[in-house]
């Protein structure tokens, strides 16, 4: 399983629209052939700061099957406009520890 990991700085004062915006996106994204879920957490310290995870059940799921989708650029035209700056995304594995 893949993570996908990205921190959103929305628009200043954009944040209540931004999250009404993503609930609608959430649909798109868990149709999404190999999601397996994610999560949109705020942060408290920066009132216009978000964390986005996304787990994917492999990294081609995201970057070729999600990215090259009809449903993608339904998902830009929602978020990407209450970005600034655009977000980096990074994946990320886990480590067996045991």
């Amino acid at each position: 399983m893949i993570l996908e990991v990205a921190m959103l700085n929305i628009v200043p004062g954009q944040s209540q629209a931004f999250e009404i915006a993503f609930k609608e996106a959430s649909k798109i994204i868990a149709s999404t052939n190999g999601y397996v879920r994610h999560e949109l957490q705020k942060c408290l310290e920066v009132d216009n700061k978000y964390l986005l995870l996304v787990w994917w059940q492999t990294l081609e799921d995201h970057t070729i099957g999600f990215r090259g989708s009809d449903d993608y650029q339904r998902w830009k035209t929602l978020l990407h406009h209450f970005y600034d700056p655009f977000p980096t995304v990074e994946h990320y594995t886990q480590i067996d520890l045991g």
